[in-house]
């Protein structure tokens, strides 16, 4: 059996070109044309700066597929998965709920309508203050004016009694005049009827008579009706008591106040003890 001497085997992988003949034939004739063709080996590649900080530099053992680095021919390398390009992206911390309810909220009620709400709500609230006030203003009204016509009554009733019993012979004809003045209804009437007979009860006897208000008081009433009682002293003098003595009356006095001039007038006069 023939076969390359093992030294010249190990010369022609040691040299630094190869020789390729086309086209020849094993145990045929010489071929007609032969070419020789030469190809350069490639130079061993230049130091590579990262290998070179390697023994200077410890990294961490790469963990990752997308962190290694091929080196070498890339043939020999298996080929590892891509990476996923799209990974589903973490669920935000607590940040990420708290900013979906506030965007939720923010959807639920937009803000042309809480403008609307608000504008509503201070409408109703406006409306309320001003039926308050105006509820509120008409009582006192009602109640300020019910009270000033209560003390214009009572101090009509005081001036009315202190007219009643307060006439002199020397001037009958006024004082009895001030009565009527200050009557209306069946007691102007019954006292217009009477007032002749008095003034010649009066003349006759020489009546002098003054009173005073001891005191006065509001028995009932509104704004245009009043009951008044009211307690007179009086000194009467007369020709069977010319030193004069001491009277004292409870008049009782309903009034009514007149429409056009709203002085309060008596209506009804009675004594009461």
């Amino acid at each position: 059996m023939t076969g390359v001497p093992e030294e010249v085997a190990v010369s022609n992988r040691r040299n630094t070109t190869l020789k390729l003949i086309n086209g020849a034939k094993s145990g045929g004739p010489a071929p007609a044309r032969r070419r020789l063709v030469t190809r350069p080996v490639p130079r061993p590649a230049e130091p590579i700066e990262v290998l070179e900080r390697l023994d200077r530099e410890p990294v961490d053992d790469p963990t990752e597929p997308g962190d290694l680095t091929v080196l070498g021919d890339p043939a020999q390398v298996e080929d590892l998965p891509d990476p996923d390009p799209d990974p589903d992206p973490e669920p935000e911390p607590d940040d990420a709920p708290a900013a979906a309810v506030a965007g939720a909220a923010q959807h639920d009620v937009d803000p042309p309508v809480r403008r609307r709400a608000l504008v509503a709500l201070l409408v109703v609230l406006l409306a309320a203050a001003l039926t308050g006030a105006g509820v509120y203003g008409h009582r006192w009204y009602v109640d300020r004016a019910t009270d000033q016509a209560h003390r214009q009554a009572v101090a009509a009733a005081r001036q009315a009694s202190v007219n009643f019993v307060s006439v002199s012979a020397a001037s009958v004809d006024r004082d009895l005049q001030r009565v009527v003045a200050g009557a209306t209804g069946d007691f102007r009437d019954e006292f217009t009827r009477g007032q002749a007979q008095v003034r010649t009860a009066v003349v006759e006897n020489k009546v002098q008579s003054q009173g005073s208000v001891l005191r006065a008081g509001l028995v009932s009433g509104d704004r245009r009706h009043a009951v008044v009682l009211v307690a007179v002293d009086a000194t009467v003098r007369n020709v069977k008591a010319p030193e004069g003595r001491a009277s004292h009356y409870r008049i009782q006095l309903d009034l009514v106040r007149d429409r056009d001039s709203g002085d309060w007038q008596v209506s009804r006069l009675q004594f009461v003890g």
